[in-house]
């Protein structure tokens, strides 16, 4: 691909095969549509106002070769990683695109994410430098001595970065990269093969894995459009991060793709969403199971069904309230399943049973098995797997750990980690994570982060989390239990252990209950038992806490 610049961005087409990578589908889309406010970015003030801020392709395609530019300048080869610390943020996106552009890897990092769980994601993916919000910069600085591969840090915001940075680190505004003029820089990735980002899972069981996730899966995924039915006419909106495979490819990339325009949420806002789906119009949006709990649970108004949105896509829409929502809120609901390595069924508005995850689509094969790999009965529980419908296996890797790449795709199948189970007529339902891992409001909490930062309360002696069935009644959902036993002769201040989770941890890692024992149940082997500490969970409610019965209303608002 030649060298490009605003004198003949107009006159360039990429060819529909180079569109298979995400920098040559916006210069293609500049081209073609240079001034289109295609994306828009939402944030709810302190007052309750609404501010938002867009871009349009022109503003993409000019400010990714600027980051492109300052990425080469730096020194960063092909496919070297950097970090993506942020929100929403229109940043977020600009840097896709740059480093597409410079065929380097980035990084998708939650902006909350804190002391060692940030340190080691960055530290374990090799990144060489951080695109870091102002809002997380603190955080990042925190832990920056420990990483010696760091040699960069971008910070967004007008103001001059506060803080200091280790003096090997260089530390500038964003803004002086963006106001830069554009360079004539070529596309470098010419591959769709060539890995795109590294997106970390959840860490259900442990350490988070890399994903190494490629141009041709984003634009596959992010083609899906006609399947859902949505068209370039809709106005696509999600409140979910950026970080996860939902927002950055279901919405964002196929909002590109489609060459519709999409409405993003920097932070989920439950009370707002229907306020911004009327002021922008927006036609359809993607909700996981918890997020549709909350949303409904806010209290009922007059016009609730007054709103342009026609389909919320829902991963774990509770069969209880899903026709209540739809009637409420007037919406179809479109239920979905998948997972960033792949696999993935659809449940259309209307044509599956209500609380079915769907079924496969054509192209792919799914079935339930038992730990021996038979496929079970309709009705009977066992895990969810995946093969293409050619017989084929889609490829996962997992950086760093081949172990966990061929576990992941043993015998040939994608192998979800999910139990669930298919009815007579081949419908697919989700029941729960295989092995009993916590999911909460959509994320899995790594129990080893939570019950690191409590262990290191100065009043506890001893820690173990568990999760418990969520009030929401969101299927897979459960809610975070930690016990403690507080140092001999310590009576445990509850309120303070909240406040030091709060510092902590990020906000969805939390403990809903603190549950104070004298000893935690144990094997021989020190494996906590987590059936008697469930036992005591509910026939001991006196030594059960909650962050709202110890702490006041107005300190949990500021935390």
């Amino acid at each position: 691909m030649p060298d490009t610049n605003d004198d003949n961005d107009k006159g360039w087409i990429a060819d529909v095969s180079e569109q298979l990578i995400l920098a040559n589908l916006i210069a293609a889309k500049a081209a073609a549509q240079r001034d289109l406010d295609v994306l828009t970015f939402v944030d709810v003030l302190p007052d309750g106002s609404l501010v938002d801020e867009t871009r349009t392709y022109g503003e993409l395609w000019d400010n990714g070769r600027r980051l492109a530019g300052a990425l080469l300048a730096h020194g960063m080869r092909r496919g070297d990683r950097f970090a993506l610390l942020m929100q929403n943020d229109p940043e977020f996106v600009d840097c896709m695109v740059g480093s597409s552009v410079a065929a380097t890897v980035y990084v998708p990092i939650d902006a909350r994410t804190r002391g060692d769980k940030l340190a080691y994601m960055l530290r374990f993916a090799g990144c060489r430098g951080v695109v870091c919000a102002g809002y997380a910069l603190a955080n990042l600085l925190e832990v920056a001595p420990g990483l010696p591969d760091l040699e960069w840090i971008w910070v967004t915001g007008a103001a001059r970065p506060a803080g200091a940075a280790p003096a090997r680190v260089a530390l500038r505004r964003l803004a002086d990269v963006l106001d830069a003029q554009v360079p004539a820089v070529a596309v470098a990735v010419s591959d769709p093969a060539e890995p795109m980002q590294m997106l970390y899972t959840s860490g259900t069981t442990g350490d988070p894995k890399a994903i190494v996730a490629n141009y041709m899966r984003y634009t596959m995924i992010a083609s899906i459009a006609p399947v859902l039915g949505w068209t370039a006419a809709d106005r696509l909106y999600t409140g979910l991060s950026f970080t996860h495979a939902n927002a950055q490819i279901i919405t964002l990339g196929n909002v590109l793709v489609l060459g519709a325009r999409g409405v993003f949420s920097r932070r989920f806002t439950k009370s707002r969403l229907w306020d911004i789906c009327r002021r922008y119009g927006c036609t359809a949006f993607n909700l996981l199971g918890g997020m549709t709990t909350a949303i409904y649970s806010e209290p009922p108004r007059p016009d609730d069904a007054d709103n342009p949105v026609r389909m919320v896509l829902s991963a774990g829409m509770p069969a209880a309230i899903w026709e209540n929502f739809a009637r409420r809120f007037g919406v179809q609901i479109f239920e979905f399943y998948g997972a960033a390595e792949g696999g993935m069924t659809f449940n259309p508005p209307g044509v599956g049973p209500i609380g079915s995850i769907g079924k496969p689509p054509p192209t792919m094969e799914a079935r339930i098995v038992d730990e021996h790999d038979r496929e079970c009965l309709p009705f009977e529980r066992g895990e969810i797997v995946f093969r293409n419908a050619d017989g084929s296996c889609p490829p996962v890797v997992y950086y760093g750990n081949p172990e966990a790449s061929h576990s992941k795709t043993a015998g040939g199948w994608l192998r979800m980690g999910d139990i669930g189970h298919r009815d007579a007529d081949g419908w697919f339902y989700f029941d729960y994570r295989k092995g009993g891992g916590i999911r909460h409001n959509g994320d899995f909490v790594a129990t080893a982060f939570v019950e690191k930062a409590i262990a290191e309360h100065p009043q506890v002696d001893d820690v173990f989390v568990y999760g418990i069935a969520a009030a929401s009644g969101a299927p897979g959902e459960k809610d975070v239990v930690a016990v403690v036993v507080p140092l001999p002769g310590v009576a445990l201040d509850v309120a303070d252990l909240y406040r030091h989770c709060r510092r902590m941890l990020e906000p969805n890692f939390v403990p809903g209950f603190v549950q104070v024992m004298d000893a935690i149940p144990k094997t021989a082997s020190e494996k906590p038992q987590e059936r008697y500490c469930l036992d005591f969970f509910r026939t001991h409610p006196e030594a059960v806490f909650t962050e709202a019965q110890v702490t006041p209303t107005a300190e949990r608002r500021s935390s």
